[in-house]
């Protein structure tokens, strides 16, 4: 910045100071020096008392500039190390009671606090890059233009190249584009030279130097679906064969007696009727296996819900009225229409009220059932007053059922219902007294 005439004809702040010494120091001077030269006095005397005055004022004056400017010299040197970063050096003569040793000790308490924040800083610097380092999810971050700025190991190992070969290039160029532009929600595939598979991809936002920076973190999700599908695999083929065992075991111990039984000569004279008994528990197992199967293929081809304006307390009132085995008790609520498969949520609600009615039956209690709104949805619940759950980990799984005529869906049926409505199912034991709450979450 180019400084004007006005501006170079001004004093300096030390000169300013001078002239004003001298302003306080001159008429005494000079009223002394008329006084000493119209008095009558020797020369030698007058001369030697000038010499001395004029040397004294000179000489304080110079010394008082020099106390003046050090000082401030001293202090500016002191910014301009703390704005260099040197935060090492300290001003002498800090004290208290003293404006000047009063400002020099404010500004070694500056330098002394602002080195134990960048050592707090470094430390945590060293922290983050360590974790970034040691962490098996790749990091990136780009500035406004997408350009890679920062990258961890785990990210350069997805990209196939070190640190100094990537950082500068294009999010597109990187092949990171349709991340920085995907939904978070929905993983993606993915190809990299270091890996392919699915990816979990999340993303904020960070500004340095005032401008809007991101942050771009990707997780490899191959491995951990894959575990996820061979843990369902387990678990639906452990129910599968269990229930097939159940039906298999009877009908082929039953084969074997009437193979035994045809093969006896003669044969008793009871035979036919024995023969019959054994056809029909056959059938009958046989039957329950076909009912199994069918019950699975249901499980399995759930459609999409429809959806559409639904009364939610016209629906849950004529859910109320089909359960003929007990009187649901319909508790009010508030006026709500919720965006849904009515046949689905109606089916959901059947079978919640059906195991409801199930349990208080064994106790000899009842069944209540209303809706409430709850932030931006509403939450249907079902209380029964039966015996309560008393091993909750199997409560999902498909098949998997404690009644002797259950076919173990009705619950993962109705869950995977609210799923697909964007909703949520949950069953637990009640807080308030005895039995089970199964609680509905649907969104307007």
């Amino acid at each position: 910045m180019k400084r004007t005439s006005k501006d170079r004809r001004r004093l300096s702040y030390e000169n300013r100071l001078i002239w004003l010494a001298f302003a306080a120091a001159v008429p005494g001077a000079i009223i002394a020096l008329i006084i000493l030269w119209s008095g009558d006095y020797s020369a030698k005397l007058q001369w030697t008392l000038t010499i001395i005055i004029v040397a004294c004022f000179l000489g304080f004056s110079a010394s008082a500039r020099e106390h003046l400017i050090r000082p401030l010299q001293t202090m500016t040197n002191l910014l301009a190390a703390l704005r260099e970063g040197d935060y090492s050096i300290r001003a002498r003569g800090a004290r208290e009671n003293d404006a000047l040793g009063e400002a020099l000790l404010e500004v070694n308490l500056l330098g002394e606090t602002l080195r134990v924040q960048r050592l707090g800083a470094f430390e945590a610097t060293a922290l983050l890059r360590t974790i970034m380092a040691e962490i098996d999810v790749a990091v990136f971050t780009f500035d406004p233009g997408r350009r890679l700025r920062l990258v961890n190991r785990a990210g350069e190992h997805l990209l196939g190249s070190p640190m100094d070969k990537l950082l500068g290039r294009g999010a597109e160029e990187l092949g990171l584009g349709a991340c920085l532009d995907s939904d978070e929600d929905a993983p993606l595939t993915l190809n990299f030279p270091g890996g392919s598979g699915r990816w979990g991809v999340r993303r904020s936002t960070f500004r340095e130097h005032g401008l809007p920076h991101e942050l771009l973190v990707l997780t490899d999700l191959s491995r951990t679906l894959r575990e996820e599908e061979r843990s369902a695999w387990q678990r639906l083929v452990r129910v599968l064969g269990h229930e097939m065992n159940n039906s298999l075991a009877p009908i082929k111990s039953i084969a074997a007696s009437l193979e035994k039984l045809l093969q006896r000569k003669p044969p008793p004279d009871d035979w036919q009727d024995d023969a019959q008994s054994g056809l029909k528990s056959i059938a009958a197992r046989a039957d329950a296996l076909s009912r199994f199967m069918e019950a699975y293929a249901r499980l399995a081809r759930l459609p999409p819900p429809q959806k559409e304006d639904v009364d939610l307390g016209e629906l849950v009132q004529r859910v109320a009225n089909m359960e003929p085995r007990l009187r649901v008790n319909l508790l009010p609520g508030p006026g709500a229409k919720i965006s849904a498969d009515a046949a689905q949520i109606e089916q959901a609600l059947i079978n919640l009220v059906h195991n409801a009615v199930d349990a208080s039956l064994e106790t000899g209690g009842g069944v209540s059932m209303g809706w409430r709104a709850n932030g931006d949805g509403v939450e249907v619940f079902i209380d029964d007053e039966g015996h309560g759950i008393m091993n909750p980990t199997n409560l999902f799984v498909p098949f998997f059922t404690t009644k002797p005529e259950g076919s173990g869906i009705g619950l993962a049926l109705s869950r995977q219902i609210a799923e697909a409505h964007g909703g949520s199912l949950s069953v637990n034991n009640r807080t308030d007294g005895r039995g089970v709450e199964a609680l509905l979450r649907l969104p307007h």
